[in-house]
């Protein structure tokens, strides 16, 4: 059942964002969807449709592990690849998530890198 609940998240938020874009257009039929895909993507139309491909996978993934553990392994990653604690604790600062994961991730930064 999880797995049905996450490919259809994975393909159901790239519709949405693809409706969202043709309703914005003023437009119907197929000139909303050429100028949706247009508009969301570098590149025309083919930047669209990789767009919306790149927001599903991050769905299906943010379904799979969840939004705490894929933002603790990003920035764990980039500490490992030697950015500033100090500069990463006030990105964290300035999400829009709650004030939990903040402190999780914030310990995730320090406790993981000084052993």
């Amino acid at each position: 059942m999880d797995e049905i609940v996450r490919k259809l998240a994975g393909i159901g938020l790239p519709a949405v964002v693809l409706l969202i874009a043709m309703a914005t257009t003023g437009l119907t039929g197929a000139a909303a969807i050429t100028a949706a895909l247009a508009m969301l993507g570098p590149g025309g139309m083919i930047g669209g449709i990789v767009f919306l491909g790149i927001i599903g996978l991050a769905s299906d993934a943010l379904t799979k592990y969840g939004l705490e553990a894929l933002l603790v392994g990003i920035y764990q990653e980039r500490v490992s690849n030697g950015e500033s604690k100090t500069n990463l604790c006030q990105e964290i600062d300035n999400l829009p998530i709650s004030r939990d994961i903040k402190l999780i991730l914030k310990d995730s930064i320090f406790s993981d890198t000084d052993s």
